[in-house]
Parts: C-alpha cells; sequence; structure tokens
C-alpha cells in the first residue's frame, strides 16, 4: 500500500466513534520493564452502545482506504498511513516466568503474540521501517461488520479477544436463565449505583481476569496511525458487538504519552507526558472528552520504586508472588476523559512533613506508623524519615484485587495526609458560603460525588503528599509542602468544597516539558497535569506544575481525574530558590504555581471543557484564579492585592503582545472552532485544531488571553460579584464539560445583588434576602448585558473568535504601565542606566570612588520588569551588569528572575555569568529554549560554544519537541 503524500495537517483527529458506542470502565494490567523502557500488558474494555446507534457505521475503514468527516469548518482526510508497526499473530513465545495475568487467561488461549505483550518480550519490529499492523483476516471481514473504533498510537497491539464472563454471571446470578446473558450482565453492572462502587469495581475486576472467550478466533484487528479498529465478523450493529474486549499490548520507548528519562539524581524514571496526543500511546482508548469513564489499575513494577497515579486511593504495595517486582492498584470512582489517567514511576522519596506548631493546633489527624515507600517486608524507617504510603482513606472489599494494604508490611499516613480538616483561623479571612444555598442538586452522571458531602464542606485542608527524587527533598520541603496547605485553604475559601479528597505532587526531572498537557485537558494534566503548555519561546511564563493530572476521590472512596485530585497527582518543577535569604522571595513564583495547579482542581477537573480547542476554560481561569488563591493564601491587604494583580497583569500583557506580534493569527483565536465548537462527526469522531502544530507548543495564548477575559468581565461586573459567581457555577456544573457559552450564558444576567458580603445577623439576613429577590426579579427584566452594554456576540467576536488583542486590554495595559510598584521599578531603571552611562568613555585612569546609591528592595515580580526593561537598553558596562548580579543575588531568585538575567547575560556577552547559563539550561531545559536561540543568533563564538555545550550535557534526557527545537537551531 502506498501511503498518502498529500495529507498535511496540523489537527490532532480523535477517531473513537463514541456516537456508536462507549466504554464505560477500564481495567488495566500494566507491568513496567526499565531495561527496555516499555510497559506491557492488557486492558479490558466494558462497553455499552451509544443512544440511537445505528445498525451500519462509517468507520469501518479498511486497509488503504480514506473517509471524509464533514461537519466541521473544512473536510477532514482521515487516511492509512505507512509509519505503523507491523508485528505476525503466531510469533513464537517463551514461556518461562509467567505473569499473573497469564496464568490467569490460561495457557490454552496464549499464543505467541499474548506471551509478547504479556511476559515482556520485545516485538520484532524493525524500527526504520514501520508498517501498518493488523490481525489474520482483516481483510476478510466486510465492511458492513460494526466497526469499534479506538484512538491509539505507537503501541504494539499482539491481541484483541471477546472476554467470556460466563463464569462471574454464574456464579453471581444462579438460577437465572437470560436469552443474551453476558450483555444482560455487563448492562446491569455498568448501571450499578454509586452506592455500590466497591461491589461494582470488585465485579469489573472479576469479570477482567476471566478468559477469553472459546467460540472462534480473536477478533480481527487493524491499526493505523491514530487508532485501532476491531471488528467481529457477522456482527452489523453496536448493540450486537461485545461488551467486554481484552486488548493485549506493549508501549514503544519512545511512545508519545510516556517518557523516559532520568531524574535529579540520575536514576531511571518514567511518567505520563500526554499532551498533545494524550494518553492514546499508553493505552488504547477514547479520547474526545465526552468519553468519560471509571477505571482501575494494577501496575508491577521493580520493588525499589515507587508507583504513583491518578486515583482515589494512596496505593501501598504488595508482594507478587517470588518475583522482584510489587503490585499497585488504584482505581476511580467518578467518570473523567482517559486523557487524565496519569503514572509515574520512579525511585521517587516522600518529602518529610514538618508542620509549624500553630498550625499542628488545628489539625485532627489519626494517624499510625510509617512505612519507607516501596520497602520490602519488614523494612521500617523512622518518623522523621518517612517516605511511605498513607493508610487507605476508604474500606476496600475484602479479598478484592483493589485491596491496598499489605499483612506483613506496616504502614502509616504521614501527618501531611492525615490532614481532615484545618480549622486555623488565619487561614481564612472570608467564606462565601453563605451567599447562596448550600445545597447542592447535581446534573452530572450517578458517582460518589464530594459536593454532596456534609464532611467535605468543612474540610479547608485535603490530604496532600509531596514526592520527589532524594536531591530535592528539602527544596521541595520548602517550596513546596509548606506552601500546599496554605494555597489549599486559600482556594477552599474562594471556591468552596475541594472536589477531590487528596492531592499528590510530584517534583518531575528536571528533562519534563513545562509545556504540558493542560491536563486536558487533564489534565490534565494535566496534571499533567498537565497541564498543557508552558512557556512561550520569547517569555519565560513557565506553568511550572504543568503536567496536570487528576484524581478525584471522595472521603468514600472515589477519585476524580486529571492528574490534580484523590489521588490526584501533579507533576510541577521546583522553580523556587534555595540560596539563604532568598527563600522568602522565591516563594512567589512557587506559590502561585501551586494555586494554579489547585485552581484546576475546579475549572479544568470537575468542570471540563466540551471541546479541546476551548483550552482557555481551564487555562485562562486558572491564571485568574492563582493570583486571587495566591492572594488570600499571604492574606494580603485588599490594597496590595490590587497592586500585585496590576503588576502580574502587565508582566502578562507584556509576554501576550509579544507573542501576538510573533505568532501565526490561527493559533491566537481562544475558540478556533468558533460556531462550530463542540460539533464532531456522526460517528463522534473530531479532530483537535492546530493540536500537532510545534509553534503551539509554545504559545500561551489560552492562558493569557483567557486570563484578560476574565479580567474584562470582572471589570463589568464587579470583582467581589465576580467571584461569587464562580461558587455559584461550579455548583451548577460540576461533574460536567462545558462550552465558552455555557459559562458566559449564565454569567451575563447575574444579578449584582448577589455580591452583598453577608456578614449580618441571620434576621437582617433573612430580611435582606427579601429585598433581595425583589430586587433581583427586576434586574432579572433588565439583565446585566443590557445595562452594561455586554452581549454574548460582542464578546464572541472581541475576545474568542478573532486574532489579535481587543481595545479593552490596550486600554488597560496602559493603566497597568503606570500602577505604583512598576513605578517603582522604573524608578531603579533609571539608577541602573545612570549607572552604566557613568562607566562609559571612562580609561582605566578612573579610580575614585563612585557615590553610593541606595537601590530599593524589590519582590519578584519586580525584579522580572526590572530586567526586562534593562534588556531593552542596548548596552550594559560590565560594573553594572556586576553590581546587578551582586546587589540582587540574581543567580539565586526564582527561575523566572534567572531567566530574564541570563538573557541580559547574552545579550550583553557578561562572561562572568556564563556559568549561569549554563545552569539554567540544564536545570530548567524547557524554559531555556529561548536562550539557546539568543546564544546562537548572536554569532558569538564563546556563546555558541556554550550552546552546544550544554545541548550535549542535556540532549539525552530532554524532552522530545524541546530537543527537536533546540537541535534545528544549534546544530
Amino acid at each position: 500500500m502506498q501511503p498518502d503524500t498529500n495529507l498535511e495537517t496540523d489537527d490532532l483527529p480523535l477517531r473513537a466513534n463514541t456516537n456508536h458506542i462507549l466504554v464505560r470502565h477500564y481495567v488495566m494490567d500494566l507491568t513496567l520493564h526499565f531495561d527496555r523502557k516499555v510497559i506491557s500488558g492488557s486492558v479490558v474494555l466494558f462497553l455499552e452502545p451509544s443512544s440511537g446507534s445505528g445498525s451500519k457505521t462509517e468507520d469501518g475503514i479498511g486497509p488503504g482506504s480514506c473517509i471524509i468527516e464533514a461537519g466541521r469548518s473544512h473536510d477532514v482526510y482521515v487516511c492509512r498511513s505507512h509509519n505503523e508497526d507491523t508485528v505476525e499473530d503466531g510469533t513464537e513465545g517463551i514461556g518461562k516466568a509467567m505473569t499473573k495475568v497469564e496464568k490467569i487467561l490460561g495457557a490454552g488461549e496464549r499464543d505467541g503474540a499474548e506471551f509478547q505483550a504479556l511476559s515482556g518480550v520485545r516485538a520484532q519490529t524493525p524500527p526504520e521501517t514501520e508498517m501498518i499492523q493488523s490481525s489474520h483476516l482483516w481483510e476478510t471481514t466486510s465492511d458492513d461488520d460494526f466497526t469499534l473504533v479506538m484512538d491509539c498510537c505507537d503501541l504494539h497491539v499482539s491481541k484483541v479477544e471477546e472476554v467470556d464472563i460466563s463464569s462471574v454471571f454464574a456464579s453471581e446470578s444462579p438460577g437465572v436463565r437470560l436469552v443474551n446473558p453476558q450483555t444482560a450482565f455487563i448492562q446491569n453492572l455498568i448501571s450499578m449505583p454509586s452506592d455500590q462502587w466497591k461491589q461494582k469495581h470488585q465485579l469489573f475486576s472479576l469479570c477482567s481476569q476471566a478468559p477469553g472467550a472459546q467460540h472462534g478466533s480473536s477478533l480481527q484487528f487493524y491499526r493505523d496511525q491514530w487508532s485501532l479498529q476491531v471488528r467481529k465478523k457477522g456482527v452489523a450493529s453496536a448493540q450486537g458487538f461485545p461488551r467486554a474486549l481484552r486488548i493485549c499490548y506493549e508501549t514503544r520507548p519512545t511512545g508519545g504519552s510516556v517518557r523516559w528519562t532520568k531524574d535529579q539524581d540520575n536514576r531511571v524514571c518514567v511518567y505520563t507526558a500526554g499532551s498533545p496526543i494524550n494518553n492514546r500511546a499508553l493505552f488504547p482508548c477514547q479520547e474526545p472528552p465526552v468519553a468519560m469513564s471509571t477505571w482501575q489499575a494494577t501496575v508491577r513494577a521493580p520493588s525499589e520504586c515507587v508507583v504513583l497515579m491518578s486515583g482515589e486511593e494512596e496505593a501501598v504495595s504488595v508482594g507478587d508472588g517470588d518475583t522482584s517486582l510489587l503490585i499497585w492498584n488504584y482505581y476511580v470512582t467518578m467518570p473523567m476523559p482517559a486523557s487524565t489517567f496519569t503514572l509515574a514511576v520512579g525511585h521517587w522519596r516522600q518529602v518529610p512533613a514538618e508542620i509549624a506548631p500553630e498550625v499542628e493546633r488545628g489539625l485532627k489527624t489519626d494517624c499510625s506508623k510509617t512505612a519507607k515507600l516501596g520497602a520490602r517486608p519488614g523494612e521500617k524507617v523512622q518518623a522523621d524519615q518517612m517516605s511511605g504510603h498513607g493508610s487507605s482513606f476508604s474500606e476496600v472489599v475484602k479479598g478484592s484485587p483493589l485491596k491496598t494494604g499489605s499483612g506483613d508490611q506496616t504502614t502509616h499516613s504521614d501527618s501531611a495526609l492525615c490532614y481532615s480538616s484545618l480549622e486555623d483561623a488565619t487561614l481564612s479571612v472570608t467564606d462565601y458560603s453563605g451567599i447562596v444555598d448550600d445545597s447542592i442538586s447535581c446534573s452530572h452522571d450517578d458517582y460518589p460525588c464530594r459536593f454532596t458531602e456534609e464532611s467535605a464542606r468543612s474540610q479547608r485542608v485535603i490530604p496532600y503528599r509531596v514526592f520527589g527524587p532524594v536531591s530535592l527533598l528539602q527544596k521541595a520541603q520548602v517550596g513546596v509542602l509548606k506552601l500546599l496547605p496554605r494555597c489549599l485553604a486559600a482556594a477552599y475559601t474562594i471556591l468552596g468544597v475541594h472536589p477531590f479528597p487528596r492531592l499528590d505532587v510530584l517534583i518531575i526531572p528536571a528533562g519534563f516539558s513545562s509545556l504540558g498537557m493542560a491536563s486536558p485537558p487533564t489534565a490534565a494534566s494535566h496534571l499533567f497535569l498537565q497541564m498543557s503548555q508552558g512557556i512561550p519561546g520569547i517569555s519565560a511564563l513557565l506553568c511550572s506544575l504543568i503536567h496536570e493530572v487528576t484524581l478525584e476521590v471522595c472521603d468514600t472512596g472515589l477519585l476524580f481525574q486529571e492528574g490534580l485530585v484523590g489521588g490526584t497527582l501533579k507533576f510541577m518543577s521546583v522553580l523556587c530558590a534555595g540560596s539563604p535569604g532568598t527563600e522568602e522571595k522565591s516563594l512567589s513564583l512557587c506559590g502561585s504555581r501551586i494555586c494554579h495547579e489547585i485552581a484546576h482542581s475546579w475549572f479544568g477537573l470537575v468542570i471540563g471543557a466540551r471541546d479541546w480547542t476551548e483550552e482557555w476554560i481551564s487555562e485562562g481561569f486558572a491564571t485568574y484564579l492563582e493570583d486571587i488563591i495566591w492572594a488570600q493564601a499571604q492574606k494580603l491587604p485588599s490594597q496590595e492585592t490590587a497592586e500585585q494583580s496590576d503588576l502580574k497583569a502587565l508582566l502578562r500583557w507584556r509576554r501576550l503582545s509579544d507573542e501576538l506580534q510573533n505568532s501565526d493569527e490561527a493559533l491566537q483565536i481562544l475558540r478556533p472552532n468558533m460556531g462550530n465548537t463542540g460539533q464532531v462527526s456522526d460517528s463522534g469522531s473530531s479532530t483537535v485544531k492546530h493540536a500537532l502544530n510545534p509553534d503551539k507548543t509554545f504559545m500561551q495564548v489560552h492562558y493569557l488571553k483567557g486570563y484578560f477575559l476574565l479580567r474584562f468581565l470582572a471589570s463589568q461586573v464587579g470583582e467581589q460579584q465576580f467571584i461569587n459567581f464562580f461558587r455559584l457555577f461550579v455548583k451548577k456544573y460540576h461533574g460536567q464539560l462545558i462550552l465558552s457559552q455555557d459559562f458566559l450564558q449564565m454569567l451575563l444576567p447575574f444579578p449584582t445583588w448577589r455580591g452583598m458580603k453577608m456578614g449580618v445577623p441571620l434576621f437582617l439576613f433573612k430580611a435582606i434576602t427579601v429585598i433581595a429577590i425583589i430586587i433581583g426579579i427586576i434586574l432579572t427584566l433588565v439583565p446585566l448585558c443590557c445595562r452594561e452594554g455586554l452581549t454574548l456576540s460582542a464578546i464572541h467576536a472581541d475576545w474568542l473568535d478573532r486574532p489579535g488583542i481587543p481595545k479593552w486590554l490596550y486600554e488597560r495595559s496602559a493603566v497597568w504601565s503606570q500602577a505604583r510598584l512598576v513605578e517603582e521599578v522604573k524608578a531603579e531603571v533609571v539608577k541602573w542606566i545612570l549607572l552604566s552611562q557613568s562607566h562609559q568613555g571612562k580609561g582605566r585612569k578612573r579610580k575614585r570612588i563612585e557615590p553610593k546609591v541606595n537601590y530599593k528592595e524589590l519582590t519578584s515580580e519586580q525584579l522580572v520588569v526590572l530586567l526586562e526593561l534593562l534588556l531593552e537598553e542596548e548596552e550594559l558596562s560590565v560594573p553594572t551588569m556586576l553590581a546587578l548580579q551582586r546587589t540582587y543575588s540574581l543567580q539565586d531568585q526564582d527561575a523566572e528572575v534567572q531567566h530574564r538575567w541570563c538573557e541580559l547575560v547574552v545579550k550583553h556577552a557578561y562572561t562572568q555569568a556564563y556559568g549561569d547559563v549554563e545552569h539554567f539550561l540544564v536545570n530548567y531545559q524547557a524554559m531555556g529554549v529561548y536562550l539557546y536561540g539568543e546564544l546562537m543568533v548572536q554569532e558569538d563564538p564563546q556563546q555558541q560554544a556554550l550552546a552546544r555545550r550544554c545541548l550535549s550535557l542535556v540532549q539525552e534526557e530532554m524532552d522530545q519537541s524541546a530537543r527537536r527545537v533546540v537541535e534545528e537551531m544549534v546544530l
């Protein structure tokens, strides 16, 4: 077959036919092979036909064929690609050291290909010439047969089979005779109410261990560049398709969803890196956001490693028989997009907690003894060295594979993981819960929801843990662990109930792309997640905690997604300096980034975008809320909060302005699909516009322009009213996917009386409420959109559907540039320019003592502004550069300040500080991409040699996308 050489698109296809059939639950059984850098195993899918799915599908795509998916702004051609792997069924397997999964499947049902996937045999696929992969006889199936389409790439699939669960439902429903018992049993299992989630997960687990169906051969499958397609011969409709499938597969070392690298201790580790293709290179899945599902996973890893995953509980490892592996079990009970699944395995250790006495008095803890993370049976450590997982939050079904404890291990919950509530009054200034009725009427699918739990309403600080390599534990303790309770409590004060029951934060390797997955969107995540996202090539706005991946977990044992919660797992970089005297200043960047990621629990995770092209719904919201939450965490007075907000707004304006002047207009639009946002083809497939465009990787328009849109709306509604509205919006839409218009249509008629501060006695509050209701009725007749001249169409036109910068933003930027904190910086800039000019034209005779200049102490954000303004100067003298470095200890400041300092060093060829540049490029690899370009463009042999040397030091661990960009500049 000849490849289609005319296919040129930067859109990411979402191929899954979700309008025909949906995955409701995944059961994964995975084994990590550090020697080959692959993950092998299986995933069992539990399927349910979508309502209204017909007898035929347009997704029955055969080898070498093309289809045209209509319904978008332009036709998208989805064709076969020759860039696929090849495998032959029936290849020779090896039979020693079977895993537990192999034993469950039974030798009679395994062929050589299964052994490849389950026992870790390397697929004999030439890496240079990859070809399309399919099972035998795929060509003999009919286009009239129904085709299940899963999003998939970079995976070696060895077998797809129907799972025979007859033994399970026979034992669960003895004596019951049904026309189609397997279908009926799985449908009933999927439909079980959320209060039976433990039994439900146990049954899913039992079903996943059942052998393959005895009748006939394996299901026929075909894998092209972006999808896995499965058929059962003679089945013409989704209703007749098997409801439980097992897919045996293996990842690739360079797969786009999995990142194998080394941590800061030079130990091999792996983590999911979903952006921009999410998890389709980790397991076959349905990627469209609407395909929300639950999952449970068993992961086998070397005994010296720790397995962290998005999930409801903090798993405790158990031994895997006579092998040297340990087994970790995670699960979630809240349906979420597959992109929010997050995994990280490495030689991590938990950052030990140090609780301040005044905070400790406000804690309600119930902690047991501690055990070392990943410790072998009987191995213990002292409390002050703890690096282990805590005991389960909720009871697990006895005897179930979900069990997370081991009888021969002593487990504990670190004090940082045992906080059930935090009553310290200093962490909470205002509680807006009295503004509206606290009763929740959930509009989402049935799952154990924290918003309806009375215990969650008073939980100001959810349990949290921080993990990282040993060499960074002390820095993470200062820069992350100590800030988390303050940030979590502040977020609770602003937004209300935490959507997830717990939070894990992982300090990821230096090679982690700061661009992560907006988790998905995850984010995921995005997290990880994660996510999305990172800094534009021209600025240093690095979303430090980026791969946003969260999972949500309830006290009753439910977990969420997108790498942030409930087993929420977040990836982040340590961007804080640790040198004496600079810790407090550098905490500002870490604190704001932590608040950004925490904000994703509400916007990005518990409320997600229905169309992934609308990234601003998660990233713009999190960027806007990070300032508000961080100000609350610092307990700043209103005036100082406003001044800090204006300073940050100016910095973001400068970055956005630079980005929009140097980028393609098509990448500047917040709603790339415009009026077609949220639309999909008849099968449910769609595309994410520009997701594969390499330039988009380094853009932050969704963060920054989305942030300014929300600032604009707040200026029209009123700051406090706008925050009040956020809480109302969360209560209405939590657990759902939204489009831009859902938020805007609810906001525009929002009555401003709801912003009244409720610090009054109950009787007076009731009287005010009656009056407010009457006022509200009147105001409803004259909605805000009419009073303020706001309309949905105007917002779309000015902010969402056009490139460039709206008029309001130009006007406001002039105000921000004259703010008090900015004027202070301008005054300091004048001093430095005068100092530099005083050295120009002076020879060696000039030895007289210069008058001492008193330089004002500046915050981290002010230092960034100072260095950016000095970057506009054509020349700065060497003595001036030296004085700058010494006055502000620039090499010890946070990552954003260091980035600007390195730019200044490169521009003015300040050779004495080339060591600072090398340190930055090695330790902040993603942020350093722009610096490589600066080093090369100067055409200075010494600077170019520096760039090549730094690249040689980090290229093996560098993020692939960043590495490609740098190599094009340097090599």
